[in-house]
């Protein structure tokens, strides 16, 4: 019983996931690579392909994995437009390199526009338009403000693609990112713990034999 409680601890835990309308990130971005000790940027892929309802759904954080706090700022703007500090979510409406208009749009070209804009050092995430694959993609990267900082691919957003995944960039919000707080795998365990003896006590309560009739105590 133990085992499987903490099997269940751990498949609560995992992620990403997709569910009603969340999609929810709880694990570590860079497990399994060795992007964090190698020295210059390392972006790593397997990301999660998913479809992305603007209006309703939401990318849910687990601040323990991404270390963005308890809050979220959203910019949505063009690269022009993205302030020196304060947010930490860009949806980059910008979708080439001016420097280089025959480079793919891609994770680390992206990522370096943010980076000359950028002045403190802030991790975070940012959606692009990926010009290669010709849709959206999230990316954590792990300071928007330096251009040798290792990125994530997160997501790709198998809906929002070509000249429609474009026009549709505008209408991310502040809606659309959130951070929250999962139960710990001990919490689990106890809720776990309590919701099994309750249900032992309620059996034990069934089995008890009944009085016969007429008796009393």
């Amino acid at each position: 019983m133990r085992c499987s409680k903490l099997y269940l601890a751990a498949a609560l835990l995992a992620a990403p996931t997709v569910q009603a309308g969340t999609i929810h990130f709880a694990s570590d971005p860079f497990a399994g690579s060795n992007a964090l000790t190698t020295p210059g940027r390392q972006i790593v892929g397997g990301e999660l392909f998913t479809p992305f309802t603007i209006a309703s759904d939401v990318f849910l954080f687990h601040p323990a994995f991404f270390a963005v706090g308890s809050g979220l700022t959203v910019v949505n703007d063009v690269i022009d437009n993205v302030p020196a500090s304060g947010a930490n979510v860009i949806v980059l409406q910008t979708f080439d390199n001016d420097a280089d208009p025959a480079t793919p749009f891609g994770a680390g070209t992206a990522a370096n526009l943010i980076a000359g804009r950028i002045a403190v050092p802030t991790p975070g995430f940012f959606i692009y338009f990926n010009s290669g694959l010709d849709l959206l993609r999230l990316v954590y990267s792990t300071d928007l403000s330096d251009e040798t900082a290792d990125l994530k691919i997160l997501a790709r957003l198998t809906n929002l693609t070509g000249q429609a995944g474009r026009d549709a960039m505008p209408s991310f919000s502040a809606a659309n990112f959130a951070v929250t707080q999962v139960p710990e795998p001990s919490s689990l365990l106890l809720m776990a713990g309590a919701g099994l003896l309750g249900a032992g006590s309620r059996v034990f309560r069934r089995k008890r034999p009944a009085r016969p009739a007429g008796r009393q105590s």
